[in-house]
């Protein structure tokens, strides 16, 4: 991330991914909301905001991320674009990539097709339907990287871990962390639905204090110019450094997807 200075303050410049008339990509860092939220009252600075800032004009959300989750981050330029971005995000056109570390080995690919009751905040739906039924949720996985290491973790004298591409067909909230956790493969750094076990060991171990799950890739037909469009997020000096730890390949072109 790059700083600039604007009348004596310092301000972070996030990585721009893409950019042309109609629409913007940035890679959002870990940690960083998209927008301003009632629920973090207390937090100052929204991706929303300072891409807004740093390219001198309105952006209009077309997607979201998750707080811990870094990686591509997509805006709309205009009102017209967004409204077709949505579009193109309802009728799954969008192919959307990532990748995690999940505590265990994944054998094989698969499709998981779990539908997921409705995530619900205790505050911001208080009032939504509290029974309403399981949503359809569909994500297909693929075991990139798996490594056993020589630590005891809980009950285990060693610990297994996999690198873990998924490829979410439908986007429900805390689709993907809520899949591997079904499948007993829970993200690290996972909080909400990980293992505290795995997740303390990397980071008291490994220094690693972030959800390992990147959105490293977006692919789709560019809504004006109606052209093919893939916007890649760099893994970023800290995964690829924890890689290096595990014995994986630790450079960028070696995640290319």
């Amino acid at each position: 991330m790059n700083y600039s200075v604007v009348s004596g303050r310092v301000h972070k410049m996030l990585e721009v991914l893409y950019q042309d008339e109609w629409l913007v990509a940035v890679n959002k860092p870990s940690g960083l909301l998209v927008h301003r939220s009632f629920l973090d009252r207390h937090e100052t600075q929204f991706a929303m905001q300072m891409v807004r800032d740093q390219i001198g004009q309105h952006v209009y959300p077309v997607h979201r991320l998750d707080r811990p989750t870094s990686g591509v981050l997509l805006f709309a330029l205009d009102s017209d674009t967004a409204r077709l971005m949505t579009e193109l995000f309802a009728n799954k056109e969008m192919e959307k990539q990532y990748l995690a570390v999940a505590r265990g080995y994944l054998k094989e690919a698969q499709r998981l097709d779990y539908p997921l009751k409705e995530k619900l905040d205790k505050i911001a739906d208080k009032f939504a339907d509290q029974d309403k039924e399981a949503q359809d949720a569909v994500t297909c996985f693929y075991p990139i990287n798996q490594v056993e290491l020589n630590v005891p973790v809980g009950r285990y004298a060693t610990a297994r871990y996999s690198l873990v591409k998924a490829i979410p067909e439908t986007g429900r909230k805390h689709q993907i962390r809520r899949h591997l956790s079904h499948l007993r493969h829970p993200i690290i750094g996972d909080t909400t639905h990980g293992d505290g076990k795995h997740n303390k060991m990397f980071r008291d171990d490994l220094s690693v204090r972030r959800l390992l799950l990147v959105a490293k890739k977006l692919s789709f037909v560019h809504p004006v110019k109606q052209t093919k469009l893939e916007i890649q997020a760099p893994l970023g000096e800290e995964v690829l450094t924890l890689f290096e730890k595990l014995g994986w390949p630790a450079q960028e072109s070696d995640y290319k997807i």
